[in-house]
């Protein structure tokens, strides 16, 4: 599986703004923000190249849905459950 973005890029200092009483509540969890925030940043990158494959493919898997559904899936002759 390929990465999503470089992991050795050098980190880079950002300003945000977030809603007060979620910045208090993290900070007295003591949530650390900069992994937290890669975390989700990853995440959505994640579902965002997720969906642009599936839009993509699409003509490719309905071809293959309308395979399954005219002649079965492949294999299923030797399946055992």
């Amino acid at each position: 599986m390929t990465q999503i973005y470089n992991l050795s890029a050098p980190k880079r200092a950002t300003n945000l703004s977030i809603n007060s009483g979620l910045l208090a509540k993290s900070k007295a969890l003591k949530i650390n923000f900069s992994a937290t925030l890669e975390q989700a940043l990853t995440a959505k990158l994640a579902a965002n190249e997720a969906d642009n494959w599936a839009k993509s493919n699409k003509q490719a898997i309905k071809g293959y849905n309308n395979f399954v559904e005219e002649r079965g899936c492949f294999g299923v002759e030797f399946r055992e459950f």
